[in-house]
């Protein structure tokens, strides 16, 4: 591979970034000692400084390194340089439970059933841990390759906000359609209660194929929250909609309980209780991260590309959801969700422009850097700006991956931005003979 050293860091080799956000990006990487895939979530320490978080990272970070649990992704150990911190998580190829809803459409309720009693486990054990998630929604819920649910970020989702001394939660953190009244509301609130609020909202989308509160108005939206103002379709069951009418309790001091809930005659249906192991786990790795001492100052060394990243079988096959390469060329132009790929037989430097020239009537800044550009808007959408970030790949002398991933805003919002970008786009992508006698849809 020439000039390309990949950037290792210790026995692990990085690869490509598979999400960002405010505090954290991810990235694919691989354990060169054992061959096994994982990912490594890096956060940026001056930030963590600045927000005065260090007790509580240290704390969050020691008791996920204690969370063992089926339906929790795992955390293997902690490094760090001196500006970043790196967390190794397990790594898993299933895709979001949010994907399969939006492209099978809602679940059957013996199906939906399932993953939210998987849910519940993991939310229970964490709880019984004195771990709270705060920000549980349908992108933190990924599939492994057998289907098995996993919560990822649990603990580490919501990162700047306080335990303050009356042992409550003051900070709104998480997307307003799962967020539980007290959250909304700032007046503080218990973490565990917020928590099984959020597990109603996923059991109702799961089961509905939508979300039970839902307006383009923020201050409508909360208001229907404070009320509970929702109803359910009428394929539930009688006892499903008692059991989310129960949980949806705007008031959380009569809110149903997890204890009540694996109680309650619905959820018992067909409930494994789980099994998991308990391990002996040192936590020398998660004093070191701030230690100026400087023993781990030095892992990484970054890369500086020339040319796009090459993309070889291994990448293109472990990047692909559960290794169904299928999917992975998906109808080019099909369903997106947190990010999307097509590939494109033009020179990289061609499709960047491509893609720059489309966006910028869309109302975009453009920032470009190798073979990388940060698309950004320029208007408030329900999450803020919402902001792109494009990567090309070479996977042949003349092929290319093209991946666009929303770094910051609403899935949804990203999604009418493919689609209004794609018209511009139809000389770049490369379609297949069968795609393009492919009867248009009307």
């Amino acid at each position: 591979m020439g000039s390309f050293a990949r950037t290792r860091m210790g026995k692990y080799e990085l690869g490509r970034t598979l999400g960002e956000g405010t505090f954290a990006k991810v990235k694919f990487a691989k354990n060169v000692d054992t061959g096994e895939n994982v990912a490594i979530k890096i956060l940026d320490k001056e930030k963590i400084l600045r927000h005065k978080m260090v007790g509580q990272i240290k704390r969050e970070i020691s008791t996920m390194k204690l969370v063992r649990h089926p339906n929790v992704i795992r955390m293997y150990e902690v490094m760090a340089s001196k500006t970043k911190i790196y967390i190794v998580l397990e790594f898993v190829t299933g895709g979001e439970l949010f994907d399969r809803i939006a492209c099978n459409g809602r679940l059957k309720e013996d199906e939906a059933r399932k993953y939210f009693q998987q849910l519940i486990n993991a939310v229970d054990y964490c709880h019984s841990r004195g771990v709270f998630h705060r920000d549980l929604k349908p992108e933190n819920l990924l599939l492994d390759a057998n289907g098995v649910l996993k919560i990822s970020d649990f603990g580490l989702s919501a990162l700047p906000q306080q335990v303050h001394e009356d042992g409550k939660l003051y900070t709104t953190c998480g997307t307003p359609n799962y967020v539980a009244p007290e959250v909304v509301k700032d007046k503080g609130y218990d973490g565990a209660k917020a928590d099984i609020w959020s597990c109603g909202v996923i059991l109702f989308v799961l089961m509905a194929g939508y979300l039970p509160f839902e307006d383009s108005n923020l201050m409508s939206l909360y208001k229907k929250i404070f009320k509970a103002d929702f109803s359910c379709p009428p394929w539930f069951s009688t006892s499903a909609k008692k059991l989310i009418q129960r949980i949806l309790d705007p008031n959380p001091q009569t809110r149903i309980t997890i204890q009540q809930i694996i109680e309650n005659e619905w959820f018992k249906k067909g409930y494994q209780p789980p099994r998991f192991e308990t391990a002996d786990v040192n936590l020398d790795d998660v004093d070191a991260i701030f230690d100026e001492s400087g023993e781990v100052a030095n892992l990484v060394v970054e890369r500086r590309d020339e040319r796009p990243v090459p993309m070889n079988a291994f990448d293109l096959i472990s990047t692909s959801q559960g290794l169904n390469l299928g999917n992975l060329f998906e109808k080019q132009m099909g369903l997106v969700k947190r990010e999307t790929r097509f590939t494109s037989k033009l020179p990289a430097n061609e499709i960047l422009s491509k893609i720059e020239e489309a966006a910028k009537p869309l109302g975009f800044d453009v920032k470009k850097q190798n073979y990388k550009m940060k698309l950004q808007g320029e208007k408030s959408g329900r999450k803020g700006q919402l902001a792109i970030a494009t990567e090309v790949f070479e996977i042949a002398p003349s092929l290319h991956v093209v991946e666009l991933r929303k770094s910051k805003g609403d899935t949804f919002e990203f999604h009418k931005f493919y689609n209004n970008l794609t018209p511009g786009l139809k000389d770049i992508i490369w379609r297949t003979q069968d795609e393009n006698c492919a009867p248009k849809k009307s």
